[in-house]
């Protein structure tokens, strides 16, 4: 059922915001280094890797260059629209086409790279690999400001590995455990909730949501 309305609302939004995406794709084209997207294998269903698409945002080689795989504010990798594209979360969309594609939903777990996924406890990637990883979900909500929480940090490896990672993965997988069509729609309410008011905790009156760890509660 959810992959119908998956390919129904994905090709509906991608015809509603192409007049946005053209403009974007044309400056993208015209400027930084010229390239429109950028593909990154993450992990998905049956814990296979798929292509994950992006607006591009980051110089092409950014995971070899200082900084590796997290983002600072001012990061000097950072393409001239990027960091408008990465506030938005504009820079996510050209993953409608992954959805079209049936490597994604619409709601589900976020899809993380394989270095992130392995940190995860045996039992979270057995449950999260029986089904596709999502555009949004109660991850992506939760930690809409993960990068921001990670620039406060010093050892950003361990806070993200010790810290966020376990706590994600209980997030991910309550929601695969409570999924159904009604969770389904509430989850893409609170993602416009998120998009729309970033300082909103909508999410934290979602039933039997596992608490905050002691050491993210400060930051979330």
């Amino acid at each position: 059922m959810t992959r119908i309305i998956d390919i129904i609302l994905s090709a509906i939004a991608i015809t509603v915001l192409l007049p946005i995406l053209l403009p974007i794709m044309i400056i993208l084209k015209l400027t930084g280094e010229h390239y429109i997207f950028y593909t990154q294998p993450r992990v998905g269903k049956h814990g296979k890797q798929f292509p994950l698409l992006k607006f591009a945002t980051m110089l092409k080689d950014s995971p070899n260059l200082p900084g590796g795989l997290y983002t600072s504010e001012n990061d000097p990798r950072m393409l001239p629209m990027g960091k408008f594209l990465r506030k938005t979360k504009i820079n996510e969309l050209p993953q409608l086409i992954n959805i079209l594609a049936g490597d994604m939903s619409i709601i589900g777990y976020r899809p993380t790279v394989k270095e992130h996924y392995s940190h995860y406890p045996k039992e979270a990637r057995k449950l999260l690999s029986k089904s596709r990883p999502g555009l949004s979900g109660i991850g992506s909500i939760v930690f809409r400001n993960e990068e921001e929480i990670l620039q406060q940090v010093e050892d950003k490896d361990a806070f993200h590995r010790d810290v966020i990672t376990p706590y994600k993965a209980e997030l991910e997988c309550w929601y695969i455990k409570h999924r159904n069509i009604f969770m389904y729609f509430k989850m893409i309410e609170l993602t416009v909730d998120a998009v729309l008011n970033p300082e909103s905790k909508a999410w934290k009156k979602l039933k039997d949501i596992p608490e905050v760890p002691e050491g993210l509660r400060e930051y979330i």
